[in-house]
Order: C-alpha cells, then sequence, then structure tokens
C-alpha cells in the first residue's frame, strides 16, 4: 500500500507541477487556448452502488497544450481554502490570484486535506453520481460526468479515503482506487462426533457451553470509517470481551472502541449485540488484502430450543455508507426423549419409578447436571442440561427417576456420545445390566445401542421375574396335588394288570 501511495503520489505531483508550473495569456504561443469548453471525467473500475461527488477547486483561465502551461484561479468556494497559510506554505503559490504548484509537493497529501476541508466545511459538490450495477459476468461498472466547465477537479468517492486530483482540458479517464472489504466468520466446532475443534459455519453446544467465534475483515485501499456489526439470537449470550489481530499481531485497544448493547448509553440502529468502531488512524495503516481478526465468544444459554437454528450475524459499515455482505454462523443444541416400560402381553406399558443417570462414560461415570424444567403426567418430565452458576443440591442434579406415563426429555446437548445408566429399578423388576449408548449425530439424529440403531425416542424395556415356589402355602399344595396324581396313575396301572392276568 505505501508503494502504490509512494507512485500515486509521485505520478500526481508531476500531473500537478507540469499543469500549474506557470501562468500564461490565453494568446501566448502557438496552441494556446482559452479556457471557455466543456470536459468530461470517466471513473472506470467504479465500485456498483457507491457514489462518486466531484469539486471543481481551480477554474482554468487558459492553457497552452505546446508548452503544457496552465492558468488556474481558485474557484469562489474554495478560495479560503488555496489561501490558508499550511496549504501557500507547503503546496501552491499565489500571484496576482493565479495559482501555481510548488515544486517537490505532494499531490496526495493535498487531495486528503482538501477534502478534509469539503466535509468540515459542508461544501457544495458541483456533480454527484451513482455507480450503476455491474454488467453481467462483472463485478465493476463506470461513471461519467459531462458538461464540466475547465478547470482542477477534486473526485472523492463514498467506498474509502482514497481521492483524485486531475485537470479538465476536455475528456480524462480515472480509475477508482479505494477498494471494498469483505467479511467471513466461523463458529467452533467441539462436538467428538465427526468434528474436533474445527471451524465452519455451523455448531452444536450444551447449554452453558463457551461457543468461540471469529469474524476476518479483509481490508482493501482507502480503508474508512471501518465499523464491525454483530448481532447474536437470544439463544446467546455474548461474553463481553474480543481480541482483534492484524496479520496475526495483536492491535492495541487504543486502536478500536467496543460498543455493547448492554451498555445503557448506546443504541444501535440495526438492534446488534456489539460494535468495534475502527480509528482513522489504525484504517490509514491498512494495505491491500491486510487481514484484521476479532475472535469474541458467547454462552449458549437456557433460552434455547432443541434443533432451532441460533444465529450470528456480521457486517462491516465503511465509507459514508457502505455495507458488505453479510456472513453469518448458525448454532444449534439438541435433546434425548426417553421411554420407560415394560411388556405387557404384547404391549408396551410405562413404568414409573425407574432412575437413571445421564453421562459420557460407558460406565454412568461423571454423570451431567440437570435442571427440571417442567412436570407432565402425558407428556413426560422435562430436564435441561444445567449451567455452571447453579448449584448443586438445590435446583442441579444427577438423577431422573420415570414418573407415571414412563417418559422424560433431557434438552440442551451437543451433538456427542451418551451413555444412559440405571441407577435404581421399580420395586420388582430387573436391574439394567449395562448403560445404554445413545449418540446425536451433528444433524440431531440419534442412534441406540452397539451397534446403533436409529431411533426418534430411546426406549428402555425393564423385566420382571417369575415368583418362586416355597415349601408352605402354595407349595405344599403343589406337593399334595402332585401326589395325588401319582397315586391316581399307580391305581390306574394295577386295575389294568389285574384284567389282563384274569383274561
Amino acid at each position: 500500500m505505501k508503494l502504490i501511495k509512494k507512485i500515486a503520489a509521485i505520478m500526481l505531483s508531476v500531473m500537478m507541477v507540469l499543469g500549474m508550473a506557470s501562468v500564461v495569456s490565453a494568446a501566448e504561443g502557438a496552441g494556446a487556448t482559452s479556457a471557455t469548453g466543456n470536459g468530461t471525467i470517466t471513473i472506470n473500475n467504479a465500485i456498483p452502488k457507491q457514489t462518486y461527488k466531484i469539486y471543481r477547486i481551480l477554474e482554468l483561465e487558459s492553457y497552452n497544450t505546446t508548452t503544457r502551461n496552465y492558468a488556474y484561479k481558485a474557484t469562489s468556494a474554495w478560495k479560503s481554502f488555496i489561501e490558508d497559510k499550511e496549504i501557500q506554505n507547503v503546496y501552491v503559490t499565489i500571484n496576482n490570484d493565479y495559482v501555481t504548484w510548488k515544486e517537490g509537493a505532494k499531490a496526495e497529501d493535498f487531495a486528503q486535506k482538501a477534502l478534509k476541508y469539503a466535509n468540515d466545511n459542508n461544501l457544495n459538490f458541483d456533480k454527484k453520481e451513482t455507480a450503476p450495477d455491474a454488467a453481467v459476468g462483472e463485478t465493476i461498472s463506470t461513471v461519467t460526468f459531462s458538461g464540466l466547465p475547465l478547470g482542477y477537479y477534486l473526485v472523492d468517492s463514498s467506498a474509502g479515503a482514497l481521492c483524485s486530483l486531475d485537470t479538465i482540458v476536455s475528456n480524462i479517464e480515472i480509475r477508482e482506487k479505494n477498494g471494498v472489504p469483505s467479511v467471513a466468520k466461523k463458529v467452533q466446532e467441539d462436538s467428538k462426533v465427526g468434528q474436533t475443534d474445527e471451524w465452519g459455519e455451523s455448531n452444536t453446544a450444551d447449554i452453558g457451553q463457551t461457543v468461540n467465534f471469529q469474524t476476518t475483515i479483509t481490508a482493501q485501499p482507502g480503508a474508512q470509517n471501518y465499523v464491525l456489526h454483530d448481532k447474536m439470537d437470544a439463544g446467546l449470550t455474548f461474553d463481553g470481551t474480543v481480541t482483534v489481530k492484524k496479520n496475526g499481531t495483536d492491535v492495541d485497544t487504543t486502536n478500536y472502541t467496543l460498543k455493547t448493547h448492554t451498555d445503557s448509553s448506546v443504541t444501535f440502529a440495526d438492534d446488534c449485540t456489539f460494535e468495534i468502531a475502527f480509528t482513522q488512524a489504525f484504517c490509514d495503516t491498512l494495505t491491500a488484502d491486510d487481514q484484521i481478526i476479532v475472535t469474541y465468544s458467547a454462552t449458549l444459554n437456557d433460552n434455547v430450543e432443541s434443533k432451532k437454528e441460533y444465529k450470528n450475524d456480521t457486517y462491516l459499515s465503511y465509507g459514508e455508507n457502505s455495507t458488505t455482505t453479510h456472513s453469518t454462523t448458525k448454532t444449534k443444541t439438541y435433546e434425548i426423549p426417553v421411554f420407560k416400560y415394560t411388556k405387557d402381553a404384547e404391549s408396551k406399558k410405562a413404568l414409573a419409578g425407574a432412575t437413571f443417570t445421564l453421562s459420557k462414560n460407558a460406565k454412568g461415570l461423571d454423570p451431567i447436571n440437570l435442571v427440571s424444567v417442567s412436570k407432565d403426567k402425558t407428556t413426560g418430565d422435562i430436564y435441561r442440561v444445567a449451567k455452571e452458576n447453579e448449584v448443586a443440591g438445590t435446583t442441579k442434579i444427577t438423577e431422573v427417576t420415570t414418573p407415571d406415563s414412563g417418559k422424560f426429555t433431557i434438552k440442551g446437548l451437543d451433538a456427542d456420545t451418551y451413555y444412559l445408566t440405571e441407577t435404581k429399578q421399580p420395586a420388582g423388576y430387573n436391574k439394567l445390566s449395562a448403560s445404554v449408548k445413545v449418540v446425536i449425530d451433528k444433524d440431531g439424529k440419534i442412534s441406540v445401542g452397539n451397534p446403533g440403531t436409529a431411533a426418534t425416542t430411546v426406549e428402555v424395556e425393564n423385566n420382571t421375574g417369575t415368583i418362586l415356589p416355597t415349601t408352605g402355602g402354595n407349595g405344599t399344595s403343589l406337593i399334595y396335588f402332585l401326589g395325588a396324581v401319582l397315586a391316581l396313575v399307580s391305581g390306574v396301572v394295577l386295575i389294568t394288570k389285574q384284567r389282563m392276568k384274569n383274561s
């Protein structure tokens, strides 16, 4: 960028030195012309939808194409600027109202001072045009100002801080110097199912989990009024801090201001969660394709619903009123519905009184802390993953007991592998011998067992054993019954043998 600026400054300085080197009369030498006609300014490489304004700083009284001499005078609107002591000391000399460029003065610096003067004093521009949409397959367009009185013009773009100076004697072409920045946003995925610590457009998370975000601004020449806007859905709570790096190096906090919606003195027209406004001094250091990386985090709160997308939207405003394309990430959380039952003939009978824990350990160790959300005799009880600040033993629990419906649901779960462990069985029923493996993939689909079987609800069966006989009561009656049967059989055998003997 510095090299580009130097080259541009040298070229503009040469142009101005050649163009403003001396004062001539309209009739001086061959080729002398009275500056009475009109000219045009054509801006190539114009950025679609950007606004371009031109200011006539100096009027051209006459010029000589052969000797390349030009006679300039300040326009009434710019007379105070041209006559300013700083401008005369560094950039121009005034003699009988004629303006001559000082050798060695930097045209680029003069242009920036002129633009600041126009903005500070709210000067009227001579003409304004908005660049049309680019043609199909193109990214740039063209803007033309026609019918312009000859003179020395300042060309300003709403896209950025870079501007142009040119003398119009007929038709000239200039190029847009400002570039269009871009924004790309990513969220970190820490799931152990198919993805590990990867950055992408979406992720899954537990309630209470910290979600990390990263926004990359790709800067362009002419960076001006860079403000990063970030808006989080209600399911995400901004943690309140950011880190900023430029090309991998930390950016000092004096180079930007962080404003959040939690500050009562701050209001955002776009209802965003926070803004980062970069100073112009910092913007002036940016060159083409510099990477500004902003890292921050949020907590997935308990306002979330299972399988719903919670968005984090980001864009950059720049220049006068321009914005980049928005970049958005999506965060989801999931649930595990459970149905506890026993077989009654061929039907499934709801079973109350079974106690379970949920963990990420196959042996049921380190159970997940839960909070009761609601109780429903028909649809079942609902629990969610507890947040860190919720107190164990009061609101926070680790065991869930099935109600009369045999149903409960645990919400606010990351995509991961879980184990449902029965810690207490209903009276008269056999306890499960092993934990039930439950896998939630990144799309929220559930598989149960090993190997996994696709399911919408985790169904857990409990069996009961048959009663064993005893030596008293019913057991004695059974013995008497069996004895009677044996005696009857013996009698039948004896009668049969006696008949065979008599015959």
